[in-house]
């Protein structure tokens, strides 16, 4: 097995971690469990939780069960419809808000969410990302380079 293949794995357990737990273990200063309840009932948040991380849940199990042989092409297929519908997700939920196109009414409901949580980014457009998040982002975007070095270099996925 590759390092590329270690890191893959490696930033596949920290997206499924962060995405499973961080609406719901206390982290001091990089998450506001009290502000995250009064935006989100708790029924709410564990279906969220649940249909966000169950992709990246299976594509990480799968990925280290076959990361001895070849993965199989289904994996890929999992892991790049996930990967991509996460990454639009991701742009559209705090990137684009926050670079290009205000959104007042997520904005709003950002600085609830996220009062009282370390960031080092300045505020645009009413949106202040958390470090946090900005860490997670970073780790999935490393996720999807690992992904294209992956598929479109080392040719690990076994062709049907």
């Amino acid at each position: 097995m590759n390092w590329v293949l270690y890191a893959f794995i490696a930033c596949q357990f920290f997206v499924t971690v962060f995405i499973t737990l961080h609406d719901w273990v206390p982290l001091g200063a990089l998450n506001n469990l009290p502000a995250i309840r009064a935006t989100d009932s708790r029924s709410r948040l564990f279906l969220v939780t649940l249909i966000s991380a169950l992709p990246f849940a299976i594509g990480f199990a799968a990925t280290a069960y076959y990361s001895r042989t070849r993965l199989p092409m289904w994996l890929g297929d999992l892991l790049w419809i996930s990967y991509v519908a996460g990454s639009y997700g991701m742009l559209r939920a705090w990137w684009v808000p926050y670079l290009l196109v205000p959104d007042p009414a997520r904005a709003a409901r950002y600085q609830v969410r996220f009062s009282n949580t370390h960031a080092f980014l300045p505020t645009r457009n009413g949106i202040r990302p958390d470090t946090l998040h900005v860490c997670f982002h970073a780790v999935f975007l490393a996720t999807v380079v690992c992904l294209c070095v992956l598929t479109f270099s080392q040719h690990v996925f076994l062709s049907e």
